[in-house]
């Protein structure tokens, strides 16, 4: 194999766009995309429901089944890291925090079935943090009302007031940018080596290339980056949210 081979690589090539337009719709004169991550985001959302829906039936107080002990461990997990991370009287955000987090895990993990992970479609980190951004700042003026929350943006000094505007701005952004700019770069260095990888296959004609080493990295690039993002974005998400609550008295 010689170096112009490599660089010319497989005929195939390397696909590293964006998901995939499945239709489009013309609803009252806006255009309205049917794309890959939308399907495949309801898909996931239609497997967690059903899920949800298994583990929860037929629970009891005695003689419980091991799906309900499962069920009952994932509440008080998040429950617990909530309590932990924010304080008690922050027990009801826990619903969306365990949504972050699960939707952000099979969201990544899919990609290990062949299906391209919805997390690497900028739109879904982004909207997420952007609901982040909301009950960050209607936490703050609920906790100390529209004066002081309006305030706050011109201390310790007047002169601060563009700097932290854009302090607060850039939160959403740069949430959204580091889960959605690691498993993007994992994807597409995972791509790269798999491309590299076939080529060297074809040469030698042996395909441990393309069957043992892109399953090792698969372990790193989905499982554990999946898993760590996903962990990293729902603990910014509380912390944001609990510091906007002024650190109040748990209740």
């Amino acid at each position: 194999m010689n170096i112009s081979d490599f660089l010319r690589g497989s005929p195939d090539g390397i696909d590293v766009s964006g998901p995939k337009l499945i239709a489009s719709f013309d609803v009252f004169g806006v255009t309205i995309n049917l794309t890959e991550t939308v399907v495949l985001s309801w898909g996931i959302i239609l497997v967690v429901m059903l899920l949800l829906l298994w583990l929860t039936s037929d629970m009891k107080t005695k003689d419980v089944s091991k799906k309900q002990v499962i069920a009952e461990w994932a509440v008080l997990t998040i429950y617990g890291l909530v309590e932990d991370t924010m304080g008690k009287h922050w027990r009801k955000i826990s619903p969306y925090i365990a949504g972050l987090f699960t939707f952000s895990i099979l969201g990544s993990l899919i990609s290990m079935l062949g299906l391209r992970s919805v997390t690497a479609d900028f739109n879904v980190p982004l909207t997420w943090a952007l609901i982040t951004f909301v009950l960050i700042h209607s936490t703050n003026i609920r906790t100390h009302g529209l004066g002081g929350y309006l305030k706050g943006y011109a201390e310790p000094v007047p002169v601060m007031l563009p700097m932290n505007i854009l302090s607060e701005v850039s939160t959403p952004v740069s949430m959204s940018l580091r889960h959605f700019g690691n498993i993007v770069s994992g994807m597409v260095i995972t791509s790269l080596l798999y491309f590299a990888l076939s080529v060297i296959t074809k040469k030698i004609g042996i395909a441990f290339c393309t069957i043992g080493i892109p399953a090792v990295l698969s372990l790193y690039f989905d499982l554990f980056s999946g898993f760590m993002q996903a962990f990293i974005f729902i603990m910014l998400t509380m912390v944001y949210i609990s510091n906007a609550d002024g650190n109040a008295e748990e209740t």
